[in-house]
């Protein structure tokens, strides 16, 4: 089976690719860039601030590329979010750039291949997940996505290489990436109302659970590979 077909194919091919790499610099020089000042929340509220009504376009643009561009870490922007918008409308707007961004990192995946994803994640990561992403099923993908602190961002890229398909897939990271993000948006209201106490006992339990997730994800991977392919479902 031969790549591309015809020669009109082949132009369209290189045009894509070459669109692709130009939208990475692009994406690497705005990270290198904005990246210490986008883990500021305070920094980042105020430069919201300045967007008046189109602050939540330029919010969801934020949070769909901390997806697809790993360094800018998630919570952080959520957390703005119910500093900025409230519980309700920080929370759409939070899981809506996380769906963005996860369905264009899937995407990527599914339209480039195996050297697409081998050149955008580190190797580290692709030796640890790949294989875990090939075997196991929808609800091993959900129990791996709902505990914070893993590296869900790359899951995505992964799960673009399998057979699962874009709404299939989407319906688990909107459902498994909820809890945490609720929980940080409703911590960045707390602390916008002056309730301080809450807030960072959220915040708290958030970053625990994150911990706990990033120094035990081979353990949770391997517990979750066993596991779910004995499931009913």
């Amino acid at each position: 089976m031969k790549l591309f077909a015809s020669a009109s194919d082949r132009r369209r091919g290189i045009l894509a690719a070459v669109a692709v790499a130009v939208g990475f610099v692009a994406l690497y020089l705005f990270v290198r860039e904005y990246a210490a000042f986008l883990m500021d929340a305070e920094a980042l509220r105020l430069w919201l601030r300045q967007f008046g009504v189109l602050a939540p376009l330029v919010f969801v643009a934020i949070q769909a590329i901390q997806v697809i561009v790993a360094p800018v870490p998630g919570q952080v922007v959520a957390l703005v979010a119910g500093y900025l918008f409230g519980p309700l409308a920080g929370t759409v707007y939070s899981v809506t750039g996380v769906l963005i961004g996860s369905a264009i990192a899937f995407s990527l995946s599914k339209r480039y291949g195996r050297s697409f994803v081998e050149d955008v994640l580190h190797e580290d990561v692709v030796e640890r997940f790949d294989g875990f992403v090939e075997t196991v099923g929808l609800p091993g993908l959900f129990a791996f996505v709902i505990i914070p602190g893993l590296p869900d961002d790359a899951i995505c890229f992964l799960s673009g290489l399998t057979k699962w398909r874009l709404p299939a897939f989407m319906g688990v990271i909107a459902v498994g990436r909820l809890p945490a993000y609720v929980l940080t948006v409703y911590a960045g209201g707390e602390l916008a109302s002056g309730r301080f106490l809450s807030g960072i006992a959220l915040i708290l339990v958030v970053v625990l659970a994150s911990v706990i997730g990033y120094y035990k994800q081979e353990a949770i991977r391997d517990v979750i590979a066993r596991v779910e392919p004995r499931l009913p479902f």
